[in-house]
């Protein structure tokens, strides 16, 4: 770095960019009052909301959870290597083709639950958990586009974000996995 003038460096991201923060909180905030929905009404509901988790797959939720897992080190990965271009083009895509694995794994299951989701013996389990699960889905998805697009041309404060968010998402998975599938 001492080669480079101090006028071209890349300020180094501390990891305090406002809009950063607001993204992180806004997703916790919203899956948080999902969260709060989904458990009020399993309180009304404890016999649906017992029977319906009865046809959710935890295998196929805890595997999808080791891909999360392993996606947000590729993505930490990506981050420590700042100072090699080359690595952050390999650890980004990496993590979105974790991260699109999750998205096929997790709409395969979705064919599977699909049929008993309109069972009324169930309750409103399955309208909040296609509203849950669907919702985190579309950010892994989405997520997983952005890290590939800031593969093409990495810069450390782009790579900071996306990853960061990715991190926050796959802690909500986190929360979701036992909430949904094992409570």
């Amino acid at each position: 770095m001492a080669d480079v003038p101090a006028s071209h460096a890349e300020p180094v991201d501390e990891g305090g960019d406002l809009l950063l923060w607001i993204l992180v909180w806004s997703e916790l905030v919203t899956f948080g009052i999902l969260f709060a929905a989904f458990l009020v009404v399993s309180l009304f509901q404890p016999a649906e909301f017992a029977a319906a988790k009865l046809q959710l797959s935890t295998r196929i939720a805890g595997f999808n959870t080791i891909v999360l897992l392993a996606s947000s080190w590729t993505a930490a990965l990506a981050v420590h290597a700042v100072s090699n271009r080359r690595l952050q083009q390999v650890y980004l895509p990496a993590t979105a083709v974790l991260g699109f694995g999750f998205v096929a794994v997790k709409l395969a299951e979705y064919a599977a639950e699909i049929p008993a989701a309109g069972d009324a013996a169930f309750g409103s389990f399955f309208e909040l958990y296609f509203l849950i699960t669907g919702f985190h889905l579309a950010h892994v998805a989405f997520l997983a586009l952005v890290l590939l697009l800031i593969a093409w041309k990495p810069r450390q404060s782009n790579v900071v974000m996306a990853t960061t968010i990715w991190h926050v998402v796959d802690l909500i998975w986190l929360v979701m996995f036992p909430l949904l599938y094992l409570g």
